[in-house]
């Protein structure tokens, strides 16, 4: 064979290989919007009633998100929904008015309020004609009782004593957000802006908007959604932060709740997971440290020399790769819960919805 021709058959197999490469880097057509809203249909429970208004609202949470419409994001958002309020945007709360009260007097206390004056205080009128122990006694949702609230503090003179501008009410709508996390990341919200972002997270569209947000909104590098729904509850990366105190723990023999919580949020002074990272010798400075740690919020904390050097002391001394992840061990606080429940059991639930849903996708 020719020189020429070896070269013409060389030149050729590239072109070959470059049509390849080109045809491999063309993305996949967008899938038409009324496709989407339809899987997204097609995946919701049998139970649910509103499938259409539902299907709307998922699906403008993950457009105007930008967020990949696959059946592992929509289950993911489904399951948490179903977990949260089996699709009731507004549920009824099984004690709420007891709550409430429990809640009032709590406060009323800790002010050394006594509690004949409060309850004479909200035997006023409210805005709405009845008073507000009319409205508390029969309140049966956290939405009511967040108006209720919203109305004595800004009606009551006592109200702004008792709560100031503090609504005890923190987290609600279908996907039971927290209110101060979706205050937080309201940039870019799709809806007219007719009342708060509190008021908007307890409509439905408010909540799936903001509860896609904190499920998806973040990038992460876990191996499954089963992490998710866990940092769902604890907050974002908390599964990746409790597997890396669980790696400083093991190397410095010192007992860490595996809560996700890296620092003391909101003091300088050093944490127990703070403290026990200085007590590994790093080679690092205590501000060097605490600036790593403060990364616990981010995927950048990955990429940092602090959590580099201790998974690899910690891969070296235990002779095979720890976790990069791991279910928080967090006790679940609420007045509303009255079992002994677990950020693991939260995040176990959901992920069992969301294997049912995957199911109906396949």
């Amino acid at each position: 064979m020719s020189y020429s021709t070896v070269k013409r058959l060389s030149l050729l197999a590239l072109l070959v290989v470059a049509g390849c490469s080109s045809q491999q880097e063309k993305k996949l057509p967008e899938r038409r919007p009324a496709d989407v809203k339809a899987q997204i249909t097609q995946l919701l429970p049998a139970k649910v009633s509103d499938r259409a208004g539902w299907s709307n609202d998922i699906f403008a949470a993950f457009s105007s998100q930008k967020i990949d419409a696959s059946a592992s994001n929509i289950c993911s958002v489904i399951a948490v929904a179903d977990q949260e309020s089996t699709f009731n945007a507004d549920a009824s709360v099984p004690g709420l008015p007891k709550i409430a009260w429990g809640e009032i007097d709590r406060r009323a206390g800790k002010l050394h309020i006594p509690s004949f004056l409060v309850r004479t205080a909200l035997r006023i009128k409210s805005p709405n004609g009845e008073s507000y122990t009319e409205r508390l006694d029969k309140v049966r949702s956290e939405k009511e009782l967040s108006a209720i609230f919203d109305d004595f503090i800004n009606m009551v003179p006592m109200g702004q004593t008792l709560f100031g501008n503090l609504n005890p009410i923190h987290t609600g709508g279908p996907m039971q957000v927290s209110i101060a996390f979706a205050e937080a990341h309201a940039d870019g919200y799709p809806y007219p802006g007719d009342g708060t972002i509190r008021q908007e997270v307890f409509s439905r569209r408010g909540g799936v908007w903001f509860g896609t947000r904190h499920l998806l909104g973040y990038p992460a590098n876990y191996s499954q959604p089963l992490y998710r729904f866990a940092d769902f509850n604890a907050g974002w990366y908390a599964s990746r932060n409790a597997a890396f105190q669980a790696a400083v723990a093991r190397l410095s023999g010192i007992k860490l709740a595996l809560d996700g919580d890296l620092i003391q949020y909101g003091s300088d002074a050093a944490g127990s997971t703070e403290l026990a990272v200085r007590s590994l010798h790093l080679g690092m400075s205590n501000s060097a440290i605490r600036s790593a740690l403060e990364k616990g919020e981010t995927l950048a904390f990955e990429k940092s020399d602090l959590w580099q050097e201790v998974f690899a002391r910690a891969d070296k001394n235990a002779g095979k790769r720890q976790p990069r992840e791991m279910l928080p061990g967090i006790k679940l606080e609420s007045p509303k819960i009255t079992r002994n429940l677990t950020t693991a059991w939260f995040a176990q639930r959901v992920n069992s919805r969301y294997q049912s849903c995957m199911a109906r996708a396949k």
